[in-house]
């Protein structure tokens, strides 16, 4: 299976080049790096344009009004043509090492979609503020009975690419993983696998407490309608196998 990994990026012109050496050096036989950029101005795209004259990287750039988290990946999955996709983040906070174990399930045909899971044994969040963690653990739960697995939230996971399209390219917003999970419930195999959040070292942090305030109302509100407005056609929710307790 041809493997992708799908990058968003919003102003990370510091961390392109280190996640692409530290990507590579996983050994891992992807085709492509694909970074979604919504815009940014401080040098980003001219990074990555810079560097795919001798790296496996392109660029997808988006200017429009409907830039999003969700947006970004699905337009990566749509630009190319690996049935296998990697979703990270571009801010080095999600361990590439780890790679290999997001993948592992589907290329043994386990799984369609593994998260990288943050509060499954094994995960951890250091240096985390008592709010951050309250707050994404409280969004977690809330989401646990439709999802039925700890880490919905996490942008971290490996999915075949048509899944990603066929479950979730309306999604809007942060909930990518959750639309996924909750659209394609009947027939979706989901595993976790333990990751260990890391704080970006280069860059400047888009998560703060107001921010992680609004995000968990959209949170509480995309689960809310879930949980008290979806159909009788959804509303079994299968038993599933983790890799993790």
């Amino acid at each position: 299976m041809e493997i992708a990994i799908i990058i968003p990026t919003l102003q990370e012109a510091e961390n392109v080049e280190p996640l692409i050496t530290a990507i590579e050096q996983t050994d891992l036989p992807f085709a492509e790096i694909v970074f979604v950029d919504d815009g940014s101005t401080d040098g980003t795209r001219e990074q990555i344009r810079a560097l795919g004259g001798t790296r496996r990287v392109r660029l997808v750039e988006r200017d429009g009004s409907d830039r999003g988290l969700a947006g970004a990946i699905v337009a990566g999955a749509e630009s190319t043509a690996a049935s296998l996709l990697v979703v990270m983040d571009a801010d080095l906070s999600h361990p590439p090492r780890q790679i290999g174990a997001l993948l592992h399930p589907i290329l043994m045909n386990e799984a369609d979609l593994v998260i990288g899971s943050r509060y499954v044994r094994g995960g951890a969040t250091p240096g985390w503020p008592v709010w951050r963690r309250g707050i994404s653990r409280a969004a977690s739960a809330l989401a646990y009975p439709l999802t039925g697995v700890r880490d919905s939230m996490c942008g971290f996971f490996a999915v075949r690419r048509d899944c990603l399209l066929r479950f979730a390219k309306t999604s809007v917003g942060f909930k990518i993983v959750f639309e996924v999970i909750v659209r394609g419930r009947k027939s979706l195999r989901v595993q976790e696998v333990p990751i260990v959040f890391q704080n970006r070292e280069r860059g400047n942090s888009k998560m703060s407490l107001t921010e992680a305030i609004r995000f968990a109302l959209g949170w509480t509100s995309a689960v809310g309608r879930r949980l008290f407005y979806r159909s009788p056609s959804v509303s079994g929710l299968p038993a599933r196998k983790l890799s993790h307790d």
